[in-house]
C-alpha cells in the first residue's frame, strides 16, 4: 500500500520536497530522488558533536543503567555505533532536537543503541560493519521536525488535528530520509515509516501487517522508551515493571514482536541466563502513572476521550 502525505513535506532548509495530498508511488519516489543531485558528507555518528557524552549519560539512566550494565552489551553497542557514518544533513536534524525537543533527541538516541543491542541477539547480520549502517543511526522519528515544537512539547491533550500532525511525522520522515539518502528502500526509509504499524495491521500510517524483523525491533524500543523516559503529557514515567508488562500485553495480542520483548527482558535482568532461555513473567502487578495524557485526545466539544 503506498502512503499518502496528508501535509506539506519540506527539507530541513524548508524547500519543499512534496505538496498535500500526493500518494508515494514508486515512479514518484524514484522521480523525487533522481532530482536530489546534491553529493553529502559522511561524518562518524559518534564524533559528531557532543553525541557520544550524550549517549554515555543516557546509558546511566534508569532503567538503561541495567540494560547496558552487562559486560558485553555497552561493547557490543558502542563498537557498532563507531562505525555509524551519517549524512550531515541528519546529523544537523539531531542538532535542531537537541536545541528545541531534548526529549526527542534523547530518544532517538536510545532507540539506536537499544534497537543495536537487541538486532545483534536476534539478526546480527544486520549490525554487521560491512553493509551501509544508516538503519542503525538516530533517525526514526526524523519527521518530526514537520512537527510545530509547541504540539511535541504540549503538556495537556492533544486535539485531533494535533494528533494528526504528530502521526504524520513517520509518513514525513519517509519522505525526507528518501531524499536525503538518495534510496526509498533503505532500512532507515522504512524504519522511519513503518515503526508505529503492528503486526496485527492495527497501526498506522498504513495499517498494514508489519513484517521486517529490523523494524519490529525498532517498534519495541520505541514504545519502551516512550514508556519509561520523560515526557511531557505527563508528570511521572511508567516504572520500568509496568513498561514490560505493556509491552507483553502488546506482544501477546500479537501487536509487537514477542522475540524483541524477550531479549529487552533479559537485558533488564543483571543476572540472566541464556537470552533464548529467558522465561517472560504474565503476572500483572504494575499500574500506569497517573495524569498521563498519551492518547487522550480534547475534542471540539471540550470533553477528552482516548484514541
Amino acid at each position: 500500500m503506498n502512503p499518502t502525505v496528508r501535509y506539506p513535506v519540506y527539507d530541513l532548509n524548508n524547500r519543499l520536497l512534496v505538496a498535500a495530498g500526493t500518494e508515494l508511488t514508486p515512479a514518484f519516489m524514484a522521480d523525487l530522488i533522481q532530482k536530489n543531485t546534491t553529493k553529502y558528507e559522511q561524518v562518524p555518528m559518534l564524533e559528531y558533536g557532543s553525541i557520544r557524552d550524550d549517549l554515555m549519560r543516557q546509558f546511566t539512566i534508569p532503567p538503561y543503567d541495567v540494560i547496558f550494565s552487562r559486560e558485553d552489551a555497552m561493547t557490543t553497542v558502542l563498537g557498532v555505533l563507531e562505525q555509524v557514518r551519517l549524512i550531515r544533513p541528519l546529523l544537523e536534524a539531531m542538532d535542531y532536537f537537541r536545541t528545541n525537543d531534548f526529549h526527542t533527541y534523547q530518544h532517538m538516541l536510545i532507540i539506536s543503541a537499544l534497537a543495536t543491542l537487541i538486532l545483534h541477539d536476534l539478526a546480527p547480520r544486520y549490525v554487521s560493519g560491512d553493509r551501509n549502517l544508516h538503519h542503525l543511526g538516530p533517525s526514526h522519528d526524523l519527521g518530526k521536525v514537520s512537527v510545530p515544537i509547541p504540539v511535541l512539547l504540549k503538556k495537556s491533550p492533544l486535539t485531533r488535528a494535533e494528533l494528526d500532525l504528530v502521526r504524520h511525522h513517520a509518513v514525513a520522515g519517509y519522505v525526507m530520509l528518501s531524499h536525503y539518502l538518495r534510496d526509498a528502500d533503505n532500512l532507515a526509509c522504512l524504519i522511519a515509516l513503518d515503526h508505529h504499524e503492528r503486526l496485527n495491521g492495527s497501526g498506522y500510517p498504513r495499517g498494514i501487517r508489519q513484517d521486517n524483523l529490523v523494524v519490529a525491533v525498532t517498534t519495541v524500543c520505541d514504545i519502551y522508551d516512550a514508556l519509561v523516559a520523560q515526557r511531557p503529557y505527563r508528570p511521572v514515567s511508567f516504572d520500568n515493571r509496568t513498561a514490560i508488562e505493556e509491552l507483553t500485553w502488546m506482544a501477546d495480542r500479537g501487536e509487537i514482536n514477542m522475540e524483541a520483548v524477550q531479549v529487552l527482558v533479559a537485558y533488564n535482568r543483571r543476572m540472566t541466563p541464556d537470552i533464548s532461555r529467558v522465561q517472560v513473567s504474565r503476572e500483572h502487578r504494575g499500574k500506569p502513572p497517573a495524569q498521563n495524557m498519551y492518547g487522550v485526545i480534547l475534542e471540539d466539544t471540550g470533553s477528552v476521550t482516548k484514541v
